[in-house]
């Protein structure tokens, strides 16, 4: 569990924080304000809109330093109801970070809520001479600001051009923090009891107190409690119990002892489920897949290829495998050897047309000599290629290379794969 800034108290535009119905095992919580209290809420209104009244009635100005969100919201509509609720007051506008123009008595809050720059400090620095104006802090303040060094009312403050100025407008520290104060959270704690709590958002000094003071109160609780600083890891083992429930068809009847079965544990979140293998699709998203393996066996008639791996070889390697393992299927069908023979022989007539044409489109003179060689010419070069070996004979060692390179790469399309035994 992860909690902070809890707010266990309903106000008038945020509802208060929901509690767990359970014991979580690590409660990680705010230690703002350490062991400080909290007035009550009435009596708190009642001192913050008395403020006002007075120093209005008497022609001052009130400055409210606020953030921009959060006790803002609140802080006006605690003015709207307490305006709407004194006539007297109608003709004192509430000005809420607006440029200013009008010099009047005048409720006015601005940000930042630390008094650090911005509005609010620049309308400090003007009000702060007058002992009719007032300032009112209206939650929890960083230490080094100047809004929680007003508090203490010091006489003299230093304003932002550097120069100093006294400090003779009233201050009043009216608390209507969101954060939870020592009593919010001890009874959070108490009625979850969780075994390991870890303080943060908070000034190290009101951490250690409030460390103190809840070890004082769970000492009988075993609680280990840690007030890691910024940046700091902090690691914890949990030991849990982990339940796994039989669902589906494993659980239409009780096994027997000693009774094996065939079960799958699949893990969602936090829960584990038993289920049989068929009914994985069914309780899950997932989906089930059989591996059927082979395992061969030397026999004396049988298949044996050998290729060195590249992409193409593997691409005609599995196309020779699926023809092989489709014929196996088959039956057996009876082949007149003339007729395969036949077969054969046309399609090397046809395979040496289409070299013939190939050879022409590419070097254009191509004529078959007397001893059965292909005699090609370029540019008055002659270079005699033998068409059963390959061979190449010219005494141009250039027009030599040309050919065969040609001539393999023709043979590569028209027979990739070759046919004979011999090759």
């Amino acid at each position: 569990m992860f909690m902070v800034d809890i707010a266990g108290e309903e106000d008038r535009h945020l509802r208060a924080a929901e509690l767990p119905q359970f014991s979580p095992d690590i409660c990680i919580i705010e230690s703002t304000y350490g062991v400080q209290l909290h007035q009550p809420r009435h009596i708190r209104e009642k001192h913050f809109t008395e403020v006002f009244h007075t120093t209005v009635s008497q022609g001052g100005r009130v400055l409210i330093p606020a953030f921009a969100l959060g006790r803002a919201q609140e802080l006006l509509l605690i003015l709207d109801e307490y305006w709407s609720n004194h006539p007297e007051l109608h003709n004192i506008p509430i000005y809420y970070a607006s440029p200013l123009a009008k010099k009047c008595s005048s409720v006015v809050m601005a940000s930042p809520g630390g008094l650090q720059s911005g509005l609010s400090r620049q309308l400090f620095d003007i009000w702060c001479y007058d002992k009719k104006n007032a300032c009112v802090i209206p939650g929890y303040v960083v230490e080094g600001t100047l809004a929680k060094t007003i508090i203490s009312e010091p006489k003299e403050v230093t304003l932002l051009n550097g120069l100093t100025a006294p400090l003779n407008m009233q201050v009043h520290y009216i608390s209507f923090s969101a954060h939870a104060d020592y009593a919010q959270t001890s009874t959070f704690l108490k009625e979850h009891m969780p075994p390991n709590i870890i303080l943060v958002h908070g000034e190290s000094h009101e951490m250690g107190r409030l460390k103190t003071k809840l070890m004082t109160e769970l000492a009988d609780c075993n609680t280990k409690i840690i007030t890691p600083k910024n940046c700091q890891s902090v690691e914890m083992n949990f030991n849990s119990e982990k339940m796994a429930k039989t669902i589906g068809r494993l659980a239409e009847k009780t096994p027997e002892v000693g009774e094996t079965d065939i079960a799958i544990l699949v893990k969602k979140g936090f829960t584990y489920q038993i289920m049989a293998p068929d009914d994985l699709h069914i309780f899950s998203q997932l989906s089930t897949a059989y591996v059927t393996t082979l395992v061969p066996l030397d026999s004396e008639k049988h298949i044996s290829m050998h290729w060195t791996s590249d992409p193409v070889s593997d691409m005609v390697s599995d196309s020779i495998v699926a023809l092989v393992l489709n014929i196996s299927r088959e039956m057996p069908k009876v082949v007149v050897e003339s007729e395969a023979m036949k077969s054969e022989e046309e399609s090397g007539k046809k395979a040496e047309k289409v070299i013939n044409a190939l050879l022409v489109s590419l070097f254009g003179d191509v004529k078959l000599g007397e001893n059965g060689k292909l005699v090609i010419k370029v540019d008055g070069i002659v270079a005699h290629l033998d068409k059963q070996n390959g061979d190449i004979e010219s005494e141009n060692q250039g027009l030599k290379e040309r050919v065969r390179t040609a001539y393999m790469r023709i043979q590569c399309a028209v027979k990739p794969i070759p046919l004979s035994a011999d090759k």
